[in-house]
Order: structure tokens, then sequence, then C-alpha cells
């Protein structure tokens, strides 16, 4: 009766072990998983160094522009999800700027670049906000303004 009562306590000794180790396995593979979803959720996206975009391993194109337009070059990266990094090119004495990109393919980078060049050119095309301001004070001060006198009556 005690062999058998000791089996029985050895046995379900055996059992817990084996479930507790599986629970701390699945633990373990639950932990690893949401690691590398933070990973990936943090991995460089957008704007980086040079550097950091060639250690993705993928192929690396470049284009040239000028400094007043990274402001919107960088709008329209982000957009269709363009990884790229700015370089400023000082041996030359008018300094120019390389914009070093990874598209997700050529097509999104063709696509954002179209979209930033006919941003430009509209940009040309629309009338300045600061002109228009500038003549509707002109016109403004040459109307004739109603003038009102007031006058104050003293009383007695």
């Amino acid at each position: 009766m005690v062999v058998k009562l000791q089996e029985e306590i050895e046995q379900k000794t055996f059992n817990i072990m084996i479930s507790t180790t599986k629970l701390s396995a699945r633990t373990v593979l639950r932990a690893v998983k949401a690691a590398f979803r933070l990973y990936q959720s943090n991995a460089s996206q957008g704007k980086q160094s040079v550097r950091t975009l060639l250690r993705q391993n993928r192929g690396v194109s470049s284009v040239e522009i000028s400094k007043t337009g990274i402001r919107g070059l960088e709008r329209y990266a982000k957009k269709y999800g363009i990884d790229y990094a700015i370089r400023k090119d000082t041996s030359e004495v008018p300094s120019r700027y390389l914009v070093f990109f990874k598209a997700p393919d050529a097509e999104a980078f063709n696509s954002a670049f179209k979209e930033y060049s006919a941003s430009l050119l509209n940009k040309d095309k629309r009338p300045s906000v600061l002109a228009k301001l500038h003549e509707l004070v002109q016109a403004a001060a040459e109307l004739p303004g109603k003038v009102r006198h007031k006058e104050q009556e003293r009383g007695l």
C-alpha cells in the first residue's frame, strides 16, 4: 500500500513537472514573438542615415535635388513608404543635395517623385497670397471711407 502511494505521488509530481515545462516553453515562445513584433515596429523607416540604408542590403539609388525641395520630397516619401537618406555634397561650389532611397519597388519612387514634381510646377502657377493681400490692402486704402464725427454735448 505504501509503495502504491509512493508511485502515485511520484507520478503526480512527474505530471506537474511536465506541465510546468510546457507552460514555461509557451511563455518563452510568446515572449520571443512579442519581442520580434516590437523590433519590427521600431525598424527604421523613412528618413535615416546612409549607413543604415546601405545595411538593409537592398538596391539603393540616388537623385539630386535643390535645398528648397527637401521638405516637399520628405512628405511624398513618407506617403509612399520610401526609406531615404539625405547627404550634402560640398565638393562643388553651390553645394548640392543627394537623396539616396530604397523604395519597396521602383514604381513607388517614380510615383512619389512624379507627384513631388507636379506639386513644384503647380506651386509656380499659383498666385502668391502675399501679393494678393498687398493688392487688397492697396484697394482698401483707395476706397473713400466713412468718417464719423462725434460731438459731445455739454450740459449746463
